[in-house]
């Protein structure tokens, strides 16, 4: 049985259209675009390479997985998606690490998919595999082009495709859409087609001013619950925060309100690392609580619960809150799921927690905290200075070189604003419980929503890419899962971006060394699975100048270096199974009698 005929169509159809259809999401707000190679999704790039021209910014990268997670940094940045195109086949399966990131984060994101036509499907044509189901699992909506291919459709139709695309990224929960393009041959626009087509775009687009990301569509997630939900600000209770999953314009709103609360309950507030409010001025933390909550500590259980955002990362503050009852409230921001994964909350609002606090009578921010919960208060206070003493006289003055004491010392030590990024596993975990109480406030990141290590690198680049700087701390592992993210080295340094890597070399998995599975047959092939490779040399090898850092009395100075270079990479090698016992040791002592 022969083939369906395939629809007249041209190079130069094939261009317009892909030309159509970004320019609808440049319309919508589409500010960046991250372009991977292939020859079925030429129309796409030669209408990304025309658009560059006339504002678009356009990023280049060969490793499919990792673009995607440099889109996927761009998109947490501002919360203004990003676009990753790529041309068909496995190509798209490397796109399925990142979405699922996206999705659990809520992360927008767009990733466009270039495709065969129907009529080729099924054949045995070469790189006609099921691409429009890889990701359907994690995108928030799979729209596909026509199936016998974009060119055949009107501009209208192309136009509604986009606009539903960028929406659907945006409305709560923000995250991943899928966007399935198939195109007929031929594919690539002679020099001629593509000179005319710029003569146009120079008549049409002048002066193009592409939409900013606070005219992007803002989304109302849905309210679960409008009442306070019990709480009485009169009575004592605590207010934890988890990681904080919005824009840093939409944090400092939510920490105002944060603000406003505390003064009028006088709560203590226990923050995630990943909340962006440790070192925020004019708010009262209690941050040594993953020390102080530590099996056999003697703090009492919380008679309220006020509980803002995603589950924080801390397992003893988990297994803390899981013991507090019933009277607890989950507020989360524009992310109507349920968060609620240790199933306490007798209530649950999506609506914010700002609006929540609107629902208050504003005769309640007139008066001041109760005496009985100052005195509550103080109770968790002088129980943090009490951590806080003890990490000062551990870490205060430079000693061995362990990944707890680079954590205590990198969180004083780096710029105030700086955004840092922790890789997932130990990195994230040693800032929680040993980040310096007294650290400036700056950006904190991780990317928890699956907790991977993939595509760390590619993030930290992302995230350079989307503002001016970054600094990543990473372990030995999760750097080389990632070892393509170099290769965003030369478009960043063209920019004028700057990145800095701080490698913690412990030979494998540390985080392993800190789970009852030390004993377990043949360990280090195992768990740890360290590998031959030296950082420093290897990041040589893509052009990354790199120091060791051998001791905390050299750290300053090796900081002092590494900032001022475009990229860099620092190596501290530590060692794992003392690190793990530093770490228990420190949570013995904070319950020794």
């Amino acid at each position: 049985m022969s083939l369906p005929p395939a629809v007249p169509c041209s190079a130069e159809a094939n261009v317009r259209a892909a030309l159509t259809l970004l320019r609808s999401f440049m319309d919508a707000g589409l500010r960046r675009l991250v372009l991977c190679p292939g020859s079925r999704s030429a129309p796409l790039a030669l209408a990304a390479g025309l658009l560059a021209e006339r504002g678009l910014e356009l990023w280049t990268g060969i490793d499919e997985r990792s673009a995607a997670f440099f889109a996927l940094a761009l998109g947490r940045h501002d919360g203004v998606p990003a676009a990753v195109v790529t041309t068909s086949g496995t190509a798209v399966a490397n796109l399925l690490p990142a979405a699922v990131e996206a999705d659990f984060g809520a992360i927008p994101l767009l990733l466009i998919t270039a495709d065969r036509p129907a009529r080729l499907k099924g054949s045995g044509a070469n790189q006609t595999v099921n691409q429009e189901a890889f990701l359907r699992a994690s995108a928030r909506c799979l729209l596909e082009a026509s199936p016998t291919g974009l060119a055949s459709q009107g501009p209208e139709q192309i136009q509604a495709l986009a606009a539903e695309a960028w929406r659907s990224s945006l409305v709560a929960p923000r995250g991943p859409v899928h966007l399935n393009v198939p195109f007929e041959e031929p594919l690539h626009a002679s020099a001629q087609v593509l000179s005319a087509l710029q003569t146009e775009l120079a008549a049409q687009l002048l002066p193009q001013t592409l939409t900013s990301a606070s005219a992007v569509l803002e989304p109302k997630a849905p309210q679960l619950s409008s009442a306070p939900g019990g709480l009485d600000p009169d009575q004592p209770g605590v207010v934890v925060v988890g990681p904080w999953r919005g824009t840093a314009a939409e944090l400092k709103d939510f920490a105002e309100a944060l603000g406003q609360w505390q003064r009028r309950s006088g709560w203590p507030v226990l923050a995630d690392a990943l909340s962006g409010l440790r070192g925020w001025p004019g708010l009262e933390l209690v941050q040594g609580y993953d020390l102080l909550l530590n099996e056999g500590h003697g703090l009492p259980l919380a008679p309220q619960l006020l509980r803002l955002g995603p589950v924080p990362a801390s397992r003893r503050l988990q297994n803390w809150i899981a013991q507090c009852g019933s009277s607890q409230l989950l507020i989360t921001e524009n992310d109507p799921r349920n968060l609620d994964a240790l199933g306490c909350a007798a209530c649950r609002d999506a609506s914010g927690f700002q609006q929540w606090l609107r629902a208050w009578p504003a005769s309640t921010w007139a008066q001041q905290p109760s005496p009985i919960n100052l005195a509550w208060s103080r109770v968790w206070s002088e129980a943090d200075l009490g951590v806080q003493r003890l990490l000062s006289e551990t870490f205060g003055s430079p000693g061995p070189l362990s990944e707890p004491a680079l954590a205590y010392h990198l969180s004083r030590a780096l710029p105030a604003g700086l955004p840092v990024l922790l890789a997932n596993s130990s990195p994230v975990r040693d800032w929680e419980s040993f980040m310096a109480a007294s650290s400036p406030h700056r950006p904190i990141h991780s990317f928890r929503g699956a907790s991977g290590i993939d595509g760390t690198l590619s993030l930290a680049c992302g995230l350079a890419a989307a503002g001016e700087r970054a600094f990543l701390i990473s372990g030995d592992l999760a750097l080389f899962h990632d070892a393509n993210g170099w290769l965003w080295r030369e478009q960043l340094m063209a920019r004028g971006k700057r990145l800095t890597v701080f490698v913690l070399d412990n030979q494998g998995g540390g985080i392993f060394e800190q789970l009852p599975i030390r004993p377990a047959l043949d360990f280090e092939r195992l768990f740890a699975m360290p590998q031959t490779l030296e950082p420093g040399p290897w990041a040589a090898g893509y052009g990354i100048p790199w120091r060791p850092l051998l001791g905390l009395d050299q750290l300053e100075s090796v900081l002092q270096w590494a900032l001022e270079q475009p990229l860099a990479l620092v190596v501290a090698r530590t060692e794992r199974q003392a690190d793990a016992e530093l770490r228990h040791g420190l949570r013995r002592r904070m319950v020794a009698p």
